[in-house]
């Protein structure tokens, strides 16, 4: 670690706003923003778009040419040292005779994890680390989790009345939040690596559950062609084997994902199962997301039923919580937004901390950690 200045932070946070260009296309891998320096002018930037094109680094050092030499380079994570898809970054930093590179955090990655910055050290270039790291840090939440747990990032997601109903006692549901609040959660699944849902609500909603190109925001779009938006995986939870393959989410782009504790399959293109081999009978919730984890997701948007949404928050397993509150009331006997049986005594209920409130067209949308 060296002296970290104003400027230092200046040029980390342009790199950090390139790499939140590829927040909708990196999956599985992470978003990652370049900047190279000289003489106080950019002279080279870019950022990861896709799995297996280039490096952040890489687009930069393209733009930057021979001028590379002697510069500075500002990336918002450690540049990779193995070979994947790509060579790696370390050594394209090495070859272009860079002076030096400041990194905003270290890749806990364990093909890389601190060995591409040992390359540019043993190399003598000067390397300066923990420039703007929280800022780092929250553009990969998944992927670090990741990485650090073997489990993804979970988003859970509600639409609910003021009285914290989802929907009337007769199940209609469609539709308690305003067309802007819908429209807003299409960034969130745009962003997702996978959206996790049950069969009831697949069924009961005839759901879909795609992100609508035509829904996104208009900067989003002014970026990204429609071809570039990434369909999340969409995985189902089906314990008793319920699903036939006629429901309308087995024709929509992309890949589903049945999780089933038999292997029963559904003979649907695109479709793949999950089998929960736990002692359970019904789908052991930790036991998915380590799967899930294993097969490259990074972060699971959910999308489902109280019954659900009681078990991720009675279980721990909800890393955000994400509400979207209409200005209704739907009464006593309207549906629940989450089903906890076994909480007793104020002292037992789930906690969370605001992260941010916002008004969303007519409706009020709250983010939530667990506290």
């Amino acid at each position: 670690m060296t002296f970290m200045s104003d400027k230092d932070q200046h040029y980390m946070q342009q790199a950090i706003e390139l790499a939140k260009l590829g927040r909708f296309t990196t999956t599985p891998n992470p978003n990652v923003g370049c900047v190279i320096v000289k003489h106080d002018q950019i002279i080279g930037k870019g950022y990861h778009f896709k799995a297996g094109q280039p490096h952040a680094e890489v687009y930069a050092l393209k733009m930057a040419g021979k001028a590379a030499q002697g510069a500075t380079v500002y990336v918002t994570l450690e540049p990779c040292s193995h070979y994947g898809r790509t060579p790696p970054c370390a050594d394209a930093l090495i070859k272009a005779g860079v002076a030096r590179v400041v990194i905003a955090m270290q890749d806990p990655n364990p093909t890389v994890a601190g060995q591409g910055i040992k390359r540019l050290v043993d190399a003598g270039i000067l390397v300066t680390l923990g420039v703007l790291t929280e800022q780092a840090e929250a553009l990969n939440k998944g992927f670090l989790k990741r990485m650090r747990t073997g489990r993804p990032y979970v988003q859970l997601k509600l639409a609910a009345s003021l009285d914290g109903k989802i929907a009337m006692a007769s199940g209609e549901s469609q539709w308690i939040t305003s067309i802007a609040a819908r429209q807003d959660v299409q960034q969130f699944r745009a962003q997702a690596s996978c959206i996790l849902s049950t069969r009831a609500t697949v069924q009961a909603d005839n759901a879909s559950l795609t992100v609508r190109y035509a829904d996104l925001p208009n900067d989003i779009k002014q970026i990204y062609l429609p071809e570039n938006i990434r369909q999340p995986v969409r995985v189902i939870i089906d314990s008793q084997n319920q699903l036939t393959g006629d429901e309308n989410i087995f024709q929509q782009p992309g890949e589903t994902w049945v999780a089933r504790k038999q292997d029963i399959a559904i003979n649907q293109p695109n479709t793949q199962l999950i089998i929960e081999s736990s002692n359970h009978n019904h789908i052991d919730l930790t036991q998915l997301f380590k799967q899930l984890a294993d097969n490259q997701i990074n972060s699971v948007w959910v999308e489902a039923g109280a019954h659900l949404a009681g078990s991720l928050i009675e279980q721990d397993l909800v890393d955000e919580l994400i509400i979207y509150y209409a200005p209704k009331l739907l009464g006593h006997d309207a549906q629940d937004m989450c089903i906890l049986p076994n909480l007793h005594q104020l002292s037992m209920a789930p906690n969370f901390q605001f992260e941010s409130v916002a008004m969303i067209g007519e409706d009020l949308r709250v983010m939530l950690k667990r506290k």
